[in-house]
């Protein structure tokens, strides 16, 4: 499964650039995410967690730097996990890329390739396209504070993206979506 995503940051591309690659310091801005262990400079382990409605999932894992482009701005990571209570995994290759925005800040884009399997698989594209949506969100919300603490050490790991009202929404937009096709396909004819 193919997703992107992009956000802006109201700062200049070398001063985000040099912040995203300071994994220890990123790490907790992702929801549900802990960093447990720093390998090298470009290997590290650590665990996710995140619930999709009535379902909390836990993955542990390994992250790999694939590829880093310093004048490009552009990094390919890897990440894969097993569920920590199940026989689930998930693989993700994510491709990053900074440029200037039009309105002086940055872009950050992200081309996510995701395989997953096990409980988490049951859901469909549209609900995981929404929950990786609103993990973005907060990751931008995240990283836009740490530019205000650039001397402050990172503190724990952030709390696992939420529950019944995530869950909720991503239903209700899928929902929206499947009777917004069938109106499109009742209507159609009569054109």
């Amino acid at each position: 499964m193919r997703i992107e995503n992009s956000f802006e940051v109201p700062r200049g591309p070398e001063e985000v650039w040099a912040l995203l690659l300071d994994v220890p310091r990123m790490a907790p801005c992702m929801p549900g995410a802990e960093l447990l262990e720093v390998v090298d400079d470009q290997n590290w382990r650590g665990k996710v967690t995140v619930r999709m409605g009535p379902v909390s999932l836990s993955y542990a894992g390994t992250v790999v730097m694939e590829e880093r482009d310093d004048v490009g701005r552009r990094a390919v990571i890897s990440a894969t996990g097993t569920e920590t209570r199940g026989k689930g995994t998930a693989q993700a290759r994510v491709t990053s890329h900074l440029e200037q925005s039009e309105h002086g800040g940055t872009r950050v884009a992200i081309e996510a390739d995701l395989t997953l399997s096990g409980a988490v698989a049951q859901f469909g594209r549209g609900m995981i396209a929404d929950v990786s949506r609103r993990l973005t969100d907060e990751f931008a919300r995240c990283l836009e504070t740490r530019f205000g603490a650039a001397s402050e050490e990172p503190s724990r790991a952030a709390p696992p993206v939420g529950g019944l009202r995530l869950g909720l929404w991503a239903f209700l937009r899928a929902w929206g979506r499947f009777f917004g096709r069938v109106w499109r396909s009742i209507i159609r004819p009569f054109r």
